[in-house]
């Protein structure tokens, strides 16, 4: 199980972090993920973290002003966002990735997801 927190309404220019919460012990098995999704709109891929915590993967728009993060002696995985802005206003999803998948950007890569947390910047 996956419970994200730390979502709220901030204003541009201002920071958030957020945190997802994983059950069980095979937590530092698996890659991890942050997709996001705003109304009327598809799920998109924000972050994507190696299990190790080595390797991280971010989309082009949060480059420079998001960084993902994992403890995995707590199970826990991180989004620190910087500089936000407006667009980057949505539900944002954890998610682990299947063992058998190399890829880290797509949805369908993804088993197990949380309920999301809503982040809102407002101008």
């Amino acid at each position: 199980q996956l419970t994200e927190s730390g979502g709220g309404l901030v204003h541009v220019g201002d920071s958030l972090r957020l945190s997802c919460a994983a059950s069980g012990s095979t937590f530092s098995s698996y890659a991890m993920g942050w997709f996001r999704q705003a109304p009327g709109r598809e799920r998109e891929f924000v972050a994507a973290i190696r299990r190790n915590g080595v390797g991280t993967f971010y989309t082009d728009s949060v480059k420079g002003r998001f960084t993902i993060a994992r403890d995995n002696s707590k199970n826990t995985l991180y989004l620190q966002m910087n500089s936000l802005k407006p667009e980057d206003t949505a539900v944002y999803y954890c998610a682990r990735r299947r063992l058998i998948e190399s890829d880290y950007y797509s949805a369908p890569s993804y088993d197990y997801w949380g309920q999301g947390t809503q982040v809102t910047v407002s101008s």
